[in-house]
């Protein structure tokens, strides 16, 4: 009776109750009512059925999951659901207009920014967030001058530097730099 009574209360403490959400994604929205516990990572993936955004190690060191919310990108796998709760959220399904490619997309495909593919999604969605940071001016660990303001010059170390948090196990970095200078040099 008594491992009855444990068994009992264990089950309450695992039920959660769902929370309601509300979030844009890719220019649609969504009102959800989720486990708190709920990743943004598993909420795009399971529950919203946007596979292009990968789970890659499940603890923010890799990059394969990063999204752009509200403008800034993140590793969807360490965010919780609920706490982005009114946001508008970009997954690289969102990049794309229609059949006509993001230009970074283009330049992916003409630089060979990708081998396998597994970190590509992630690589995309941090590259244009990384791009409109530096179109606000935002310094990183090797601008030359941090306290001069004003557009930073987006030199293949300032890349490199910037896109460090998402790893590619292909090693296709030459063509990843390559595109993202090609994009920004052409002003898109």
């Amino acid at each position: 009776m008594r491992s009855d009574q444990n068994k009992s209360s264990i089950m309450n403490l695992i039920k959660t109750e769902t929370v309601a959400v509300r979030l844009r994604v890719n220019g649609t929205s969504h009102e959800l009512r989720l486990d708190p516990r709920t990743s943004l990572l598993n909420l795009l993936r399971e529950k919203l059925d946007l596979p292009g955004t990968k789970k890659g190690c499940d603890h923010g060191q890799c990059g394969a999951c990063t999204v752009i919310v509200d403008g800034r990108r993140i590793n969807s796998c360490l965010a919780l659901a609920v706490i982005y709760d009114g946001s508008e959220i970009t997954t690289v399904e969102g990049l794309a207009n229609g059949d006509k490619l993001h230009p970074l997309q283009s330049a992916f495909v003409r630089h060979e920014g990708f081998q396998c593919g597994y970190c590509t999604s992630g690589q995309l969605c941090s590259a244009v967030a990384m791009i409109q940071e530096v179109d606000q001016g935002a310094a990183s660990h090797v601008t030359a001058d941090v306290r001069k303001g004003g557009n930073v010059v987006l030199t293949d170390d300032e890349i490199r530097e910037r896109m460090s948090g998402n790893i590619c196990r292909c090693g296709a970095y030459p063509g990843i730099v390559a595109a993202i200078r090609e994009v920004t040099q052409r002003g898109v």
